[in-house]
């Protein structure tokens, strides 16, 4: 891993090109299919990679190009789960989806990710993270017809995703985040057995571990749910002091124009944290000096060796070019700061 100051990187997804799918839009379909779509997912993941270097991102990821949706791209892999069989729930209490049924004992034939993330480890020699769904979103994100229980299912997910897991790490990657917004929602869950369930997901690995507990895309759902929210977001403080305890190694979080207290930080002393300085909900680009003062006011409860500037969450429903500025003021905000430290 590298010892730089600071080290930038992404959240989350990075918008994907028009010939990969319908730009400024999640979860759209993919344009092609069959080997071509093999070869184009490959080309968007070179183009986002160099885009990320280009920027200055230090820890470099797939910018998602290889997936659909963030989550039901892995279920799709799985057995037990039918997506023809669909059934409309609440996601995250938030809005309503239409989604496939668990009908029977999940389970992992095959790598599901592995393949693509060789890929990557193969175009740089940077540091790279690759972003896995956390158990309790994976739950969250469907409708289960065969377990009847919350809990049951997330650990047998956990034990998926940690095959997954292990044979990322063997490919080479560096970082392995669990995208856990459902951490923001479920309180009691969270602190009962969501933790537990990530901690047995990430057992026997000796890469670095993240936990992304993010307040979602900026789409308008999410946009409406923030408004409820109050003057202050501190959902944080429910979950942080076990995450403390446990034994991720890095939590992320939503600091750049949301109402999240930075002195929540102190909650998770100790750990590494990635603190997102880039606002994923607005089309204006920050400038770096916004950037440094974010991180800033972070560094009053995070080691500067423990800080990783990164983005909120995903950009996939920015404009390309929007989405270079913010990475390009990312990184150079981090590298204001980085002077200012070892000054």
């Amino acid at each position: 891993m590298t010892k730089l100051l600071l080290p930038t990187s992404t959240a989350g997804s990075l918008p994907k090109p028009s010939w990969l799918a319908e730009p400024e839009k999640i979860w759209s379909p993919w344009a092609l299919e069959g080997e071509q779509l093999i070869e184009a997912k490959q080309d968007a993941l070179r183009l986002s990679l160099q885009e990320q270097v280009h920027a200055g991102i230090d820890i470099v990821s797939d910018g998602e190009q290889t997936r659909q949706h963030f989550v039901t791209t892995f279920i799709e892999h799985l057995d037990g789960v039918d997506f023809e069989n669909r059934e409309t729930v609440k996601i995250r209490d938030r809005y309503d989806a239409s989604v496939p049924s668990v009908v029977g004992a999940v389970s992992r034939q095959k790598p599901v990710f592995v393949e693509d993330a060789k890929f990557l480890r193969q175009q740089t020699n940077q540091p790279i993270k690759w972003a896995l769904p956390g158990p309790m979103t994976m739950i969250d994100t469907l409708y289960d017809d065969h377990y009847k229980s919350r809990e049951k299912l997330a650990w047998e997910f956990a034990k998926i995703l940690n095959q997954e897991a292990k044979e990322l790490e063997a490919a080479g990657v560096d970082i392995i985040q669990f995208d856990e917004p459902a951490f923001n929602v479920f309180f009691d869950d969270v602190n009962d057995w969501g933790i537990a369930t990530l901690e047995r997901a990430i057992e026997g690995l000796k890469c670095e571990t993240a936990v992304h507990i993010c307040y979602g895309y900026g789409i308008e759902a999410n946009n409406n749910w923030k408004k409820t929210l109050g003057s202050e977001w501190r959902q944080y403080e429910k979950a942080f002091p076990q995450l403390q305890q446990s034994k991720i190694d890095i939590v992320s979080l939503e600091c750049q124009n949301s109402h999240v207290p930075m002195d929540l930080i102190e909650l998770i002393r100790g750990k590494k944290v990635m603190v997102g300085a880039i606002d994923v909900a607005t089309n204006t680009i920050e400038t770096p000096e916004e950037v440094a003062n974010t991180l800033r006011k972070a560094l009053q409860f995070v080691d500067a060796d423990k800080l990783y500037p990164a983005t909120n969450c995903g950009m996939a429903p920015l404009s390309r070019q929007v989405a270079r500025g913010k990475l390009a003021a990312l990184s150079t905000g981090a590298q204001i700061v980085r002077q200012e430290l070892t000054a």
